[in-house]
């Protein structure tokens, strides 16, 4: 896909061949900033979330292809980014604190990388402690607000311990027309063609589903409790 067609002339134009250095070159170039940076962005952070076991394994570039989708043609520049941030010495919260500066004017893309991190580390079906403490503490780098973050893990996780106004981000004495503002308010942000608009490659817009769900269900969960 296009969105990895220019990596070498990127890391070419950088002194250091590391993946902080591309997030940076890519950054200042806004017209790319969008799609191509939220990508390198996801593959290192994920790469971080992986285990540190030297060389990236076909097994690993495989799992991670079915979830990105990307081309064939593109596997050598994905393994390279993803293999140059499983070796770099800057840890996970260093890149998470990276991107948080990047998109710090734009609080919902940060949204969309936890999202999409979420739906990388649950890929094998479970909720492994450490990983889930990264993404947590991640969230917190990106000031993520505190009903965003179990949004998100909802959308995951189910909502059965979650309670459904910090799911939403309203108090419990919301009058109904804050409530449905807000429940409006966060499907128009979370639809597909808006996570496509910040940048979210389309490949990935699937995570809009289970976001959307967990609103609803939250919404609803609401209104059954007010006896709506």
């Amino acid at each position: 896909m296009a969105i990895l067609d220019q990596i070498e002339e990127l890391f070419s134009a950088v002194r250091k061949r590391t993946v902080g250095a591309l997030l940076d070159a890519l950054a200042a170039q806004k017209q790319r900033r969008k799609e191509e940076t939220f990508s390198i962005a996801l593959i290192a952070l994920s790469a971080k979330m992986a285990k540190a076991d030297g060389a990236v394994t076909d097994e690993e570039i495989r799992a991670f292809r079915d979830f990105f989708k990307f081309d064939a043609r593109d596997e050598p520049k994905v393994k390279m980014v993803f293999d140059l941030a499983k070796q770099d010495v800057a840890g996970f919260d260093h890149y998470a604190g990276q991107v948080a500066r990047i998109f710090a004017d734009e609080p919902i893309v940060l949204e969309d990388v936890i999202d999409c991190l979420l739906y990388v580390a649950l890929a094998d079906g479970q909720a492994h402690p450490r990983e889930m403490e990264m993404l947590e503490s991640a969230a917190a780098r990106m000031n993520l607000k505190a009903g965003a973050w179990r949004r998100l893990k909802a959308a995951h996780l189910g909502q059965d311990l979650d309670d459904p106004f910090l799911i939403l981000g309203v108090s419990h004495d919301a009058d109904e027309p804050a409530l449905r503002a807000r429940y409006r308010a966060l499907m128009r942000e979370n639809h597909p063609d808006a996570l496509i608009a910040r940048g979210v490659p389309p490949a990935l817009v699937k995570i809009a589903e289970n976001r959307t769900a967990a609103i609803n269900a939250a919404y609803e969960k609401i209104l059954a409790e007010r006896g709506r």
